[in-house]
């Protein structure tokens, strides 16, 4: 009887790590009424979780014939029990006590026609019962559990020892905490991903094309992540995983809120300084036209001065949304730099100040050496931000990855020019997405979408000519066609 009682206090004990080991919710809660029916050797078993309009079937077993209903390949369409204390496991929740039921045909003190007519139904045979209420330790009831036909040696139905309420009422309580914690932990992870998102949709309150740029990153990411999934792929990851590297994607720009949206949104070489140099030649031409009516110059002077003028502004205004200047644009630059005139109180001023020369001497793109290193900043930025975050275990590399998105295979990223054996998968799906969706992009302001296929050339010339991008990666990328239903 000893060792019977040891074999006992055993089992019970590897059911007890073995909830408090579970990660999975479905897993938890059928693991719950398992262990309590094992606990109690009972023949059949219900589970219900306390909603505000009552309690919820969430599991349902009967052994002897083969039933096993809820979670989520067997969903229960039962209404809940109401909190009314004429049914039993509502009285168990409402005055978070036991109830042990010899036998439901002769009990007179609650209704049992529920369980009767599904006796009926199914040709079972309900007769004694045990009905504990799972509360965690700060006394909170979570739920229900209801054991059904204790069952001897000889698989007989017996009422349930009372010896066996202490048991089933600890393991109760422990799985209530269990599923609490598992709460608690849904909850905070709910809260880190609405505050990502939040971080993302003040990006976007600045910068309308950027907040799509992540959001289509995470799209994009999230179908490539299925697709290595469903193909059984090696380098597929799992949901811990998953949930790091998407949110890496949520934060890698982050750092943007400290970019300034006249760098960040410069859609040509000038930006606004256009508006200042339109001003600048109106009012050249209204000096010339003063000179004119002073006669201090003639008329075929001013209509010469008013042509050059108009074909100098016309030329600014082209080269300034102009995709790429050759030779011939920069020695104009250059001329039209010597250029000057005399204002209104006869000091001579340069036609285009030294800023404005930078500008226009951008041989590609709209940024100037010196935006372009704010912009890249970005990610340093981004760095700072997330490294005074205190991430959960499993997204402890979130800050790493998100801000490493700039450095390339070949060392000519950055900030930090890091080189391949630096650079982990992780970093290297999420710089192929972040340059993906920059070609393709239909919202930026300084440049025109590019096409899916012009797109995935230059991705190949990164990855077979410059080496800057992972080539087998890519090639996995463009079979797993992630982009469908986004760009």
């Amino acid at each position: 009887m000893k060792k019977q009682t040891q074999n006992d206090l055993q089992r019970f004990l590897t059911m007890c790590l073995a909830l408090t080991s579970e990660r999975d919710r479905e897993a938890l809660l059928s693991a719950i009424l398992d262990s309590a029916m094992d606990c109690a050797h009972s023949d059949a078993g219900t589970l219900y979780l306390l909603e505000d309009d009552g309690l919820h079937f969430c599991r349902m077993v009967t052994r002897s014939q083969g039933v096993r209903q809820g979670g989520h390949d067997a969903p229960i369409t039962l209404p809940p029990v109401p909190l009314e204390e004429k049914y039993v496991a509502a009285w168990v929740a409402l005055h978070n006590e036991a109830i042990n039921v010899s036998d439901v045909h002769t009990d007179t003190h609650f209704d049992f026609t529920g369980s009767l007519r599904y006796d009926a139904m199914t040709g079972y045979c309900t007769q004694s019962m045990l009905v504990v209420p799972m509360s965690n330790d700060k006394g909170e009831l979570i739920g229900v559990t209801q054991l059904i036909n204790a069952k001897d040696a000889q698989g007989v139905t017996i009422p349930f020892d009372t010896s066996v309420e202490l048991l089933v009422s600890a393991l109760s309580s422990l799985s209530a905490i269990s599923i609490t914690n598992m709460r608690y932990s849904e909850q905070i992870t709910t809260l880190l991903d609405s505050l990502v998102r939040t971080l993302s949709t003040a990006i976007d309150e600045r910068s309308h094309y950027n907040a799509n740029h992540t959001r289509n990153m995470v799209r994009v990411g999230e179908h490539f992540l299925d697709w290595l999934d469903k193909t059984g792929n090696p380098r597929r990851f799992d949901e811990n995983k998953r949930r790091a590297f998407l949110m890496s994607v949520w934060l890698h720009d982050v750092g943007k809120l400290a970019v300034p949206l006249e760098v960040m949104d410069k859609d040509s070489r000038l930006g606004p300084r256009i508006d200042r140099i339109r001003a600048r030649f109106r009012a050249v031409n209204l000096l010339d036209r003063i000179a004119r009516l002073e006669g201090r110059i003639d008329e075929d002077e001013l209509a010469r001065r008013a042509a050059e003028n108009a074909d100098a502004l016309a030329f600014i205004e082209r080269i300034n949304r102009f995709g790429f200047l050759p030779d011939a644009d920069f020695e104009r630059v250059d001329e039209l730099a010597k250029r000057t005139f005399l204002d209104e109180n006869g000091v001579e001023q340069p036609l285009l100040t030294e800023d404005e020369c930078v500008c226009l001497h951008i041989r590609k793109g709209t940024l100037t050496d010196a935006e372009r290193g704010v912009m890249q900043s970005h990610v340093v930025v981004t760095g700072r931000i997330l490294s005074q975050m205190t991430f959960p275990k499993i997204y402890a590399q979130v800050p790493v990855w998100a801000a490493a998105h700039h450095e390339l295979l070949n060392g000519a990223g950055y900030p930090n020019h890091r080189t391949a054996d630096e650079i982990p998968f992780e970093v290297r799906l999420l710089t192929i997405l972040d340059i993906f969706d920059a070609l393709t992009a239909h919202d930026r302001p300084y440049k025109p979408p590019m096409s899916l296929e012009k797109a995935l050339g230059i991705l190949h010339i990164m990855a077979e000519k410059e080496g800057s991008i992972d080539p087998a990666l890519l090639a996995e990328f463009e079979e797993s066609k992630a982009w469908e239903g986004v760009i």
